[in-house]
């Protein structure tokens, strides 16, 4: 059936989960996982307040945002390890995780996306949506969302 899934991950306490759910299912249809991160984007502001931003501190920002994804990247790959699961990791930095979601998925072939339910309540769910919402508006590729 499936055989390739995307699994957009954010660390989050409800996307490691959804991890760990990804991993079983993978695991019982035989299927492959690519973790996926969307690093936020570094500020592309030359000045903030009237203060220029130094060269260093984007090269900073870009280092520990890398190093963040390798955190949250590990521990799918951990898990995915324990379980006898192929997997591989992507990351990509974007101002959209949406739409990083839905292009790596494309990229790698994917024929499946799972992710969390991240679903905001109230006016902000109504005005932002959530990453899953629009992934799932937006993606011709199949989307399991865990809850």
């Amino acid at each position: 059936m499936f055989t390739h899934i995307l699994v957009p991950t954010d660390g989050s306490p409800l996307s490691q989960e959804a991890v760990r759910k990804a991993v079983i299912f993978a695991k019982e249809t035989g299927a492959r996982i690519t973790a996926f991160y969307a690093k936020p984007a570094a500020p592309m502001a030359q000045y903030i307040e009237g203060i220029q931003i130094d060269k260093l501190i984007l090269e900073q920002y870009e280092k520990a945002a890398t190093e963040h994804a390798k955190t949250i990247l590990g521990y799918a790959e951990g898990l995915c390890r324990d379980a006898g699961v192929v997997c591989a990791t992507a990351e990509a930095s974007s101002d959209s995780p949406y739409e990083a979601i839905i292009e790596a998925a494309n990229a790698k072939g994917c024929d499946l996306i799972f992710m969390a339910s991240h679903g905001r309540r109230g006016i902000s769910g109504l005005l932002l949506g959530s990453e899953t919402s629009k992934v799932l508006t937006h993606s011709k590729i199949p989307v399991l969302v865990f809850r």
